[in-house]
C-alpha cells in the first residue's frame, strides 16, 4: 500500500504559477498527476516514469506545466505557469505501473486532492 498526500494548491490569478508536491510512502513506481474540474471527468494531466526519464503530458498543459520528481524524499512535483481559469480543478496524484499506463488513467494509487482555483 502507497500513500500519496498532495499539497501546494490554492487561489492565483490567471497568468500566475503554483508548484504542487505529492509526498509519497514509497518511491517504486511511476507517478502522475490527474485533475477533475466540477461536473468533468478526471482526466490525465502529466507522468513521470520512476527514474525520471521519460514523461507525457496531456496537450492542454504542454508547454506550460513541467513535471519532476526526487526519489530520495519521495516526492512528486508539478510545476504549472501561465495558469488559465480552465486549468482551475482538484488535483490528485497517483501512481501507476509506467507512463503510458497512467495516461489510460490505470492507476495503483490515487491522492485525496488539492484544489486550484484559477481567477481571472
Amino acid at each position: 500500500q502507497v500513500q500519496l498526500v498532495e499539497s501546494g494548491g490554492g487561489l492565483v490569478q490567471a497568468g500566475g504559477s503554483l508548484r504542487l508536491s505529492c509526498e509519497a510512502s514509497g518511491s517504486v513506481y511511476a507517478m502522475g498527476w490527474f485533475r477533475q474540474a466540477p461536473g468533468k471527468e478526471r482526466e490525465f494531466v502529466a507522468a513521470i516514469s520512476w527514474s525520471g526519464d521519460k514523461s507525457t503530458f496531456a496537450d492542454s498543459v504542454k508547454g506550460r506545466f513541467t513535471i519532476s520528481r526526487d526519489n530520495t524524499k519521495n516526492m512528486l512535483y508539478l510545476q504549472m505557469n501561465n495558469l488559465k481559469p480552465e486549468d482551475t480543478a482538484a488535483y490528485y496524484c497517483a501512481a501507476g505501473q509506467n507512463t503510458m499506463t497512467l495516461t489510460h488513467s490505470h492507476v495503483y494509487y490515487w491522492g485525496r486532492g488539492t484544489q486550484v482555483s484559477v481567477s481571472s
